[in-house]
């Protein structure tokens, strides 16, 4: 008794969300407040698969899952992302346990009958470890659809159980760090889930256009679209208590910030940016150190993703991780030329990164073993 309709995303979603999400397997980037806002500023054109049981009465929501339709150019042939926006980091659907058996298939169908919708699916930053992705597998194979591996990887990941360091040269090196930095000043932490974020996500823009990344050309301030999607999109999650931005503060003044999300029992560390004054403190891992432990003590946070990578400082900071992958997906009969073109596209585009990487590489200069390495910033 499922259903699944096709549509663009309305705040009308929000309540069945809330009621989904108290059951069901969490993706922050799925929520459609976040969807409503990139699809109506048009940040991203998105459209969102929604599965019902109909056995009930009303009938309740049991799946959601949304894409950006994108097209690299004119020429290229369209494709689903299930990064249904940038600067999301999940593509997996949020889906009742009770009922992924039914769902899974069912959306794959619902794309594959879709007059409008490409069959060409882009499926970046899957959580391997999560029940809907052996079921798409499973569903893939029994309906015969091309697919490709694209790549596996892990992510910083914690639990109250497994995941935070606590002992060894990481764990020293944050007390001295912290130790140093409150010689300095009065140090504190505030983390707030107000629903206005306003001024503390604007102490973060700040704090991130004034570092590497607006150095770099890649804060978001940098981009007057980028901005103004991320300021509309944390103020619309934390409207609804989804979305918090936490200050690592010097007398009074931050020096850290950390825009932070939340999905269920789930926390997700966004974005994180700090004052290139206080780098020698190490501000960013320290400030998300002590935010753990804080999410950790207060109700309802049983996991903290990172939304980030396995090179990245978080990996310095928790134990814990989260197998990750990449694939690419074709559910229109038989392998059709855009899945292969894509295939060609992506593995260049994979060896053009790699070698980036190793210019880079080799372009740095070595750092004497002596030397104290501070840690590094994500994202």
């Amino acid at each position: 008794m499922i259903s699944v309709n096709i549509c663009s995303p309305t705040l009308d979603l929000a309540v069945p969300w809330d009621d989904l999400v108290r059951r069901a397997s969490s993706n922050v980037f799925m929520n459609p407040v976040a969807l409503t806002v990139a699809n109506e500023t048009g940040f991203a054109r998105i459209q969102v698969l929604l599965a019902w049981d109909d056995s009930t009465e009303p009938r309740r929501l049991v799946g959601i899952w949304a894409f950006q339709v994108r097209r690299i150019s004119r020429l290229w042939p369209a494709q689903l992302e299930a990064l249904p926006y940038n600067y999301a980091f999940l593509s997996n659907p949020v889906v009742d346990p009770a009922f992924v058996r039914d769902v899974i298939p069912a959306f794959l169908s619902a794309i594959r009958n879709s007059p409008v919708l490409p069959k060409l699916i882009n499926l970046k930053s899957l959580d391997a470890e999560a029940p809907s992705f052996e079921m798409l597998l499973n569903a893939l194979t029994e309906q015969g659809r091309a697919q490709l591996k694209l790549s596996e990887s892990t992510r910083p990941f914690a639990t109250p159980e497994v995941g935070v360091k606590r002992s060894g040269s990481t764990r020293k090196k944050l007390r001295q760090d912290w130790n140093r930095l409150s010689a300095v000043g009065v140090v504190d932490i505030v983390n707030h889930r107000a629903p206005d974020t306003r001024e503390a996500f604007e102490t973060f823009l700040k704090l991130e256009a004034a570092g590497w990344k607006g150095a770099r050309g890649t804060a978001l301030l940098c981009d007057a679209a980028d901005a103004a999607f991320a300021r509309q999109m944390v103020a619309a999650l934390a409207e609804g208590g989804n979305a918090s931005v936490a200050l690592l503060r010097v007398d009074g003044c931050a020096i850290a910030a950390q825009v932070l999300m939340y999905c269920g029992s789930t926390a997700y560390t966004w974005k994180t940016a700090f004052s290139p004054d206080y780098a020698k403190y190490s501000p960013g891992a320290l400030l998300i150190d002590r935010i753990t432990d804080d999410l950790f003590s207060s109700a309802g946070i049983a996991a903290i993703d990172s939304c980030s990578y396995e090179g990245s400082f978080m990996a310095q900071l928790w134990a814990g991780r989260r197998k990750m992958a990449d694939l690419l997906v074709d559910v229109g009969p038989g392998k059709s030329l855009a899945f292969s073109l894509e295939v060609v596209r992506q593995r260049g585009y994979d060896y053009l990164r790699r070698l980036r990487d190793r210019i880079r590489a080799w372009s740095v200069p070595a750092v004497p073993k002596s030397k104290k390495v501070s840690f590094a910033a994500h994202r």
